[in-house]
């Protein structure tokens, strides 16, 4: 009797099994898509974040959604990431969407503003200020849909074949820089231009540019600036912080199980802390080889700091004038902004000032 009750069990367990099996490999299927970075791969820290996004999601589905992930170049140009996301050629891009500006000058927003949010700032506008909300309603018109994923910090200014020491100096100045920055430099009469990530040491090395700015030293060491120019300046006024985002083609996102978009998600979330982390570690130990590889590190005079940001708040107000996304978008925007600073001011700056020039005296 009892052996004829263990094995009705078992049959009972065996046809519940069998049931649950098809139940489970429908709401978890195998998914493949194909998402392209914007940067090459020996950018480890750039490429390497999109990258490391890509094998979270597969981790936190089983291996059920596998994505390839693609340098630029591979499957489409590095500056056109979004126009193949938005064609559905790809499913995906790791980009700053402010190669973009192109197409529409609110982009800029969402990744970095000359004068504008720092990274932490950054994050907090676009998670908790209306930022990602702003974002998405652009975003829809472009047929993608995106994640904030990864953030540089704030950049370095530059180099420089010549030392940089006036407005002047800007004069015909052929100079890689990207998003709105490029506007600002070409009121102080520079020639700006946009050049993918691949494509800038050759430029500069044959004299078609006479300066580049990229991020910041660990990137820029890779890249090999310091051989072609020495003046290293800082900062890069225009990016105090520039967020990546994680792009995704409207239908191929909508097609997903809901668990594959929450491993997006928490993919991307991870990649904010981890990318600003791995930066903030190798940036020291970068900046002090190209020192003794020989940069000259520079500051940007201050004339040169309060033409930009005299230039840099007029061309918002043009923008904002002629383009009514553009200007709602900068009004929500300069507010936090502005809101933001006087906090940083009482406690950040503050310690700021002080502990970091006391940290470079000899003790007493």
């Amino acid at each position: 009797m009892h052996r004829r009750i263990l094995l009705g069990a078992a049959g009972a367990g065996l046809g519940i099994t069998g049931l649950a099996a098809p139940a489970l490999a429908q709401s978890a299927p195998e998914v493949r898509w194909r998402i392209a970075s914007a940067f090459p791969r020996n950018l480890d820290v750039l490429y390497g974040t999109g990258e490391r996004i890509t094998q979270r999601v597969a981790a936190l589905t089983d291996n059920k959604f596998q994505i390839r992930f693609f340098a630029a170049g591979e499957i489409v140009p590095g500056l056109q990431v979004l126009d193949a996301v938005q064609a559905g050629t790809i499913e995906g891009g790791h980009t700053p969407v402010y190669y973009y500006t192109g197409k529409d000058p609110s982009f800029a927003f969402f990744t970095a503003l000359p004068f504008g949010l720092n990274a932490r700032q950054n994050l907090a506008w676009l998670s908790h200020g209306g930022g990602n909300e702003l974002a998405a309603e652009l975003f829809r018109d472009y047929n993608i849909i995106g994640f904030p994923a990864g953030d540089t910090g704030a950049q370095m200014g530059g180099w420089f074949r010549n030392e940089i020491k006036s407005v002047d100096d800007l004069k015909g100045l052929k100079f890689r820089v990207a998003g709105l920055a490029g506007e600002i430099f070409r009121r102080l009469g520079a020639v700006p231009t946009q050049v993918a990530a691949a494509d800038i040491y050759p430029s500069l090395e044959r004299g078609t540019l006479d300066a580049v700015e990229f991020v910041g030293p660990h990137d820029d060491e890779k890249l090999g600036f310091v051989r072609v120019a020495k003046n290293y300046y800082a900062p890069g006024f225009w990016e105090a912080g520039a967020h990546l985002h994680l792009i995704t083609n409207q239908a191929a996102f909508a097609a997903l199980p809901p668990a594959y978009k929450a491993a997006i998600e928490v993919a991307c979330g991870e990649a904010n802390a981890d990318m600003l982390a791995r930066y903030d570690h190798l940036n020291p130990q970068a900046l002090r080889r190209l020192v003794s590889a020989g940069a000259q590190l520079r500051f940007w005079p201050r004339d040169i700091m309060q033409a930009a940001w005299k230039e840099a708040h007029a061309m918002y107000d043009e923008m904002g004038a002629k383009n009514p996304r553009f200007g709602r978008i900068w009004t929500a925007y300069k507010a936090y902004r502005d809101e933001e600073y006087q906090w940083f001011r009482v406690a950040e700056s503050s310690f700021d000032n002080f502990a970091f020039p006391a940290a470079a005296q000899p003790p007493r």
